[in-house]
């Protein structure tokens, strides 16, 4: 993850004051920082620097007669082409065009798997014809233009279920599923009379495994519980597309083979509504994974097979017989991992996850099934971990983490979380610092940009937090944010979920696990700077960040790129090739160190539309 110095700033290079750069230490720099400025240089073991033929460096060093300094990075200007029409909903880790490299055995083939460098898209994505900015919050939870997501699938298959209607120009979402066709408030409204902690700010995180068009997800929004929506991009055409353009946090996902980019212990609660996730098949390893990411004391809430099957199993086309046989492998799987049925009523059954180590304690038996984890894997390690059929015990930490040892919402969010200090460097003193620079910093960035605040920023990512505190200063403004976790840095993410936010792991050398024009907002504050000090590793190019962030980025929205100004110029001519308007501006200091780039993108159309 970043690197940062006591203080919690980037750390950055040195400016004129410093030392005598000698000439090896600066090819050292370059070649760290080489695969994030376009791949700009390509540096072997040896101290031998070789320029690409595009994009290529030109630095220049300035002596004086007391020291020697390096002035800004700068590099030639490069120009994207457009890509092809097809490529307008080009989500390239979960692209159905590679699916057949890749096994239907338990749909592994809608995992992430992202394209070789060689298959790289080096384009612009376009929007679908006719796209229209999208419909602000909160008009946009019940509506949004069909240009945008021009997909009829849902509207044709599900249209007696109510998840959304086509009325002319617009998709509308009455607030129905598979499970509430009646609307999903009467449905919440009936899981808060079985669950009193969804009302009094014990719940606060939630994930939606099948999540549909994200109705749960933007009902419990009105009722201060975050929700991560999550579907895998499948036959249920842009169900995730359609949860971010009604402004309702989602993220591409699904359990298969390997874990969830989620640390442990942090979801408050789960829930499936008919989600079709075979929880009792294949020894039950799904649950372990739910099991593993959900918090003590966390709830895990199932509506549809087999729960009560005695009045629905004719209608799901099979026997009441083995209907029956799944509820009670069911039940008996969740006891064997120290979940207890908490509440049921009508279609909706509740278990517990246990906070107390007595139950954990017995999955140390030889004869236990499933077995506790003790292989050694870290139980937050989960970028492309592979899933195991073994129960992660929540250990000694297991006060920290439970949800009655959490403080309730909203003061869970400025409280230094019991987890901070398992962070390297991590304190109560670090995270209370953390804090009040975010506030500084939030109010600047407000008086540069405007629009935060405003009903034109929705959609938020921080693509390279801490602690979560840019998300935050912001909690009062009608958005929320996906807060983004390096995947090869310090577990940060945890204390995010542990004060009440979300976000997941990721590898900003890989594309993010969304559709193309989902955000409104796109921050990141010393990411190209915290890459450079990884000196011995060539990971990738720059210019594949800044394409994925242009892919991300919806026509119209902004940036804000807090950096070391001996990048700025870089950036800003990487920015120029994107077709953003971008502007610098000083910090809330006005340090030297360090500027801010304002960018928005321009609406254009493809050259195929027409």
């Amino acid at each position: 993850m970043k690197h940062k110095d006591s203080d919690g700033k980037p750390i950055t290079p040195p400016d004129g004051g410093s030392k005598l750069f000698t000439r090896s230490l600066l090819l050292l720099v370059l070649c760290g920082i080489s695969f994030y400025l376009g791949g700009l240089v390509f540096c072997p073991e040896k101290n031998y620097l070789a320029a690409k033929d595009v994009l290529k460096i030109e630095t220049k060093e300035v002596e004086s007669k007391e020291n020697s300094a390096v002035v800004p990075l700068q590099i030639r200007s490069v120009s994207f082409p457009q890509c092809s029409i097809d490529y307008q909903d080009y989500t390239p880790c979960t692209d159905p065009r590679r699916w057949r490299k890749y096994g239907y055995y338990r749909l592994t083939l809608m995992e992430r798997h992202c394209p070789p460098i060689s298959e790289r898209k080096e384009c612009l994505v376009p929007p679908p014809n006719g796209y229209k900015y999208p419909i602000r919050w909160p008009k946009s939870k019940n509506e949004c233009w069909y240009r945008n997501v021009p997909y009829d699938w849902i509207n044709k298959q599900k249209s007696n279920q109510h998840w959304l209607k086509k009325e002319g120009e617009k998709f509308i979402f009455p607030g129905g599923g598979t499970m509430f066709p009646n609307g999903v408030s009467a449905y919440v409204d009936l899981m808060q009379n079985l669950i009193p902690q969804m009302k009094d700010g014990t719940v606060r995180t939630a994930i939606d495994t099948g999540c549909g068009v994200a109705s749960w997800g933007g009902d419990l929004l009105d009722r201060g519980i975050l929700t991560v929506s999550l579907a895998p991009r499948d036959n249920h055409e842009a169900q995730v597309q359609f949860a971010l353009e009604r402004g309702i946090p989602a993220i591409l996902g699904i359990i298969s083979t390997q874990r969830l980019p989620f640390p442990s212990n942090s979801f408050d609660m789960a829930h499936c509504s008919r989600c079709l996730i075979p929880w009792a098949e294949f020894g039950g390893i799904y649950l372990m994974e739910i099991h593993r990411i959900l918090r003590p004391g966390g709830f895990w809430v199932l509506s549809g097979p087999p729960v009560n099957y005695e009045n629905h199993w004719r209608g799901w086309n099979t026997t009441i017989e083995e209907q029956k046989s799944n509820y009670d492998k069911l039940q008996e799987l969740l006891t064997s991992m120290c979940f207890k049925l908490f509440k049921k009523k009508d279609d909706i059954a509740v278990w517990q996850k246990a906070s107390d180590e007595s139950c954990y304690k017995k999955l140390s038996n030889p004869d236990a099934y499933p077995p506790k984890c003790d292989d050694g894997t870290e139980p937050d390690s989960a970028w492309y971990t592979p899933l195991r059929p073994c129960v992660v015990t929540p250990g000694p930490n297991i006060k920290k983490t439970s949800l009655k040892s959490v403080p309730k919402w909203p003061e869970r969010l400025h409280t230094a979380p019991e987890r901070v200090s398992d962070v390297s460097g991590g304190s109560a003193g670090a995270f209370k610092h953390d804090d009040s620079k975010w506030k500084v910093r939030a109010k600047h960035y407000k008086k540069l940009l405007p629009a935060i605040g405003t009903d034109k920023i929705r959609n938020v990512m921080d693509m390279n937090t801490v602690y979560g505190g840019f998300a935050a200063a912001l909690i009062s403004d009608p958005l929320w944010v996906m807060n983004v976790v390096s995947s090869y840095g310090s577990n940060t993410l945890q204390v995010v979920y542990d004060r009440g936010l979300i976000g997941t792991y990721h590898d900003w050398c890989e594309a993010f696990s969304t559709y193309p024009r989902t955000y409104d907002l796109l921050h990141f504050d010393g990411l190209i700077t915290a890459e450079s000090h990884r000196s011995y590793s060539y990971r990738c190019e720059m210019k594949y960040v800044f394409l994925e962030m242009d892919r991300i980025l919806r026509p119209g929205g902004f940036v804000i790129i807090r950096e070391s100004n001996y990048f700025v110029d870089a950036i800003a001519t990487m920015a120029k090739a994107l077709r953003w308007g971008c502007r610098k501006e000083k910090t809330e200091y006005e340090t030297e160190k360090e500027s801010i780039l304002i960018c928005q993108k321009k609406l254009w159309y493809s050259k195929e539309s027409s």
